[in-house]
C-alpha cells in the first residue's frame, strides 16, 4: 500500500484490529512511508510560523511518533528537546533516525501516555502534530491540562489545524465514512483503535484550551495557501500559559 516499501494491506488490517498502541508498534518500521506522517510542507510552515514567537530553550513534542516534530523543535530550541509517545515501536524508529542527525540540541525520548505526562513546568514550547484524532473529545481537557502543567509560565503549546472540508466534497465524505467505519469497528471489536478525523472542531478545542488555563490566538499558515473564499487552508493554534 502507498509505496512498494510501505505496509501491505494485510499488515494494515492486522494493525487496524489491534489496540491503538499495538497498532502503532506494528506500523512503526514503515510509518514514514505512509501518508500518515505529517508532510514536510506542513512541518516547514509550522516552523516558519513558530520561529518569531521565540526564543525557546526547551521543547516538547507531544505524541512524537517517529520524530518529525522533534526535528522541527531541534531547529527552534537552543538547549534540549524531548519527544514523548506511548508506542515503544515509534520511539525506537525515532531514536534511530535522530542518531543520524548532526548538530542541534540534545534529544530525550520518553515513553509515556500524553494523558499523564511525567514532567514538571520545564518547557518553553510544546508541539503536537497529527495526534489529536487518537483522543476522544472527553479526553481533551485532561490532555490540555497535562501540557499546561509541563510548560513554564509564558510557554506556548502550538499545533496546526486544517480548515474543515467543504460539505459534500470528496474529502468531507471520505472523513465522514472513515469515522463511521471506526465507530462500527470499535462498537463490535476489542481492543479499541481510537482514530477519528471529525472529533477536533476548532471552537470546542479553543474552549477546552481556555478552560485549561491557556490564552489562545490563531495564526494563518500562509505557506499552505488560502481557499477560494480567501480564508487560510490551515491555522496555527498558539496556546500560551499565563
Amino acid at each position: 500500500m502507498f509505496t512498494p516499501q510501505g505496509p501491505t494491506l494485510p499488515e494494515l488490517a492486522v494493525q487496524a484490529l489491534s489496540s491503538t498502541m499495538r497498532g502503532y508498534d506494528l506500523l512503526a518500521p514503515k510509518f514514514d512511508l505512509t501518508p500518515y506522517r505529517t508532510p514536510d510542507r506542513v512541518l516547514d510552515a509550522v516552523a516558519r510560523a513558530v520561529r518569531p514567537l521565540g526564543p525557546f530553550d526547551r521543547g516538547l513534542d507531544v505524541c512524537c511518533g517517529t520524530g518529525a516534530g522533534v526535528e522541527v523543535l531541534r531547529g527552534l530550541c537552543r538547549r534540549r528537546v524531548t519527544g514523548v509517545d506511548f508506542s515503544a515501536g515509534m520511539l525506537a524508529v525515532a531514536r534511530t533516525a535522530a542518531g543520524d542527525a548532526d548538530g542541534g540540541p540534545a534529544v530525550d525520548w520518553v515513553r509515556a501516555d500524553a494523558r499523564a505526562l511525567p514532567f514538571g513546568p520545564v518547557f518553553d514550547l510544546a508541539l503536537s502534530l497529527g495526534a489529536f484524532g487518537h483522543f476522544l473529545p472527553a479526553e481533551r481537557p485532561g490532555l490540555f491540562a497535562q501540557v499546561h502543567a509541563s510548560l513554564r509560565p509564558g510557554g506556548s503549546f502550538v499545533f496546526p489545524v486544517g480548515a474543515p472540508s467543504a460539505v459534500g466534497s470528496r474529502a468531507y465524505w471520505s472523513m465522514l465514512g472513515f469515522d463511521a467505519a471506526m465507530r462500527v469497528r470499535n462498537a463490535l471489536w476489542r481492543p479499541r483503535f481510537v482514530m477519528y478525523y471529525r472529533t477536533f472542531p476548532l471552537t470546542g478545542v479553543t474552549g477546552d484550551l481556555v478552560r485549561a488555563g491557556f490564552g489562545v490566538r490563531l495564526l494563518p499558515l500562509e505557506d499552505l495557501g488560502r481557499r477560494a473564499d480567501g480564508s487560510p487552508r490551515a491555522r496555527l493554534v498558539v496556546a500560551t500559559r499565563g
